[in-house]
């Protein structure tokens, strides 16, 4: 195997972390053979990408940095923010479908920003270690969005007191896909109180959005899920709140100051997003804007 590289050897010899080398490989920016599954990177070849590049970067790596990205949000899922980026015409797109996926996707330059609510063990601490860990030598930017209020969330129906998961017993427990990250959150409070997720009776399908989660249980599909304040009251759900988690918007830090960004920034600013905020209930949003990390 002399004449080629491993991943490790690669990424020391480029002075950068193996994750990079594995983003490289998935843009197709870098020669590579797969062998047994294996990522393998013929010498020779290298040697040349190598001298084909200007100031000592690869001319590969520099196209993937700053080719165009495209213009769209990825994440977790939360209700005002679709419709904030629909009412503020910026151009860009919705694609929420879990805190994990959007972190991975943002990982993987396919999209411009990402919500993300990864709870961590202290309140002013969500999301910065994921980041820092993913993230922390690339050129990002994280912002605070909005707070939103997280519970149990159960038909007005129901007769038992739920102030707590521990309250559950039999009833059906709507779950959501494993890369959102209300599943992260249910993890951390079932820890807190001696449980595990086996305890609670998950019904065999997910649901992968907020609205969705409410209409399951306003439907009768499910009895009781974990969810955010504002999707309960818009379905006419009892909720008992457990936690405030703090919703944040990664961003590529040239992104940040292009117009579409800008422009769906201006609008959360704005009194019309402030307005909607409260008549949906459960949200925070005095602290917008705030930076949280800001990379190299």
């Amino acid at each position: 195997m002399s004449d080629y590289f491993t991943t490790r050897e690669l990424a020391a010899l480029l002075r950068v972390k193996e994750r990079k080398i594995y983003d490289l490989v998935s843009g197709k920016a870098l020669p590579v053979r797969r062998v047994t599954g294996k990522l393998l990177f013929p010498k020779k070849e290298i040697e040349e990408w190598i001298a084909a590049s200007r100031d000592g970067a690869p001319q590969q790596a520099k196209a993937a940095e700053t080719s165009p990205l495209p213009l769209i949000m990825a994440g977790g899922h939360d209700p005002l923010l679709d419709w904030a980026l629909r009412e503020s015409r910026s151009g860009i797109a919705a694609l929420l479908d879990g805190a994990l996926d959007g972190l991975a996707r943002f990982r993987q330059r396919g999209c411009l920003a990402a919500g993300l609510h990864i709870p961590s063990e202290t309140a002013t601490d969500w999301n910065v270690e994921a980041v820092k860990r993913d993230l922390g030598q690339e050129p990002v930017v994280l912002i605070e969005w909005t707070k939103r209020t997280r519970g149990l969330m159960y038909r007005q129906t129901e007769t038992r007191r739920i102030a707590r998961l521990g309250d559950i017993g039999d009833l059906r427990f709507q779950s959501r896909q494993p890369e959102a990250g209300s599943e992260l959150v249910l993890s951390t409070l079932l820890t807190n109180e001696g449980l595990r997720k086996s305890d609670l009776h998950i019904v065999d399908w997910v649901e992968r959005t907020e609205t969705d989660l409410a209409t399951a249980i306003a439907a009768g599909r499910a009895d009781v899920g974990l969810g955010i304040e504002a999707v309960a009251k818009q379905f006419g759900l009892a909720f008992a709140p457990l936690v405030v988690e703090r919703f944040d918007l990664l961003v590529w830090r040239k992104s940040y100051f292009d117009p579409p960004f800008q422009s769906f920034m201006k609008f959360c600013a704005s009194a019309a997003f402030r307005e909607r905020a409260k008549s949906l209930g459960g949200y925070d949003c005095d602290n917008l804007g705030a930076v949280h990390f800001n990379g190299p």
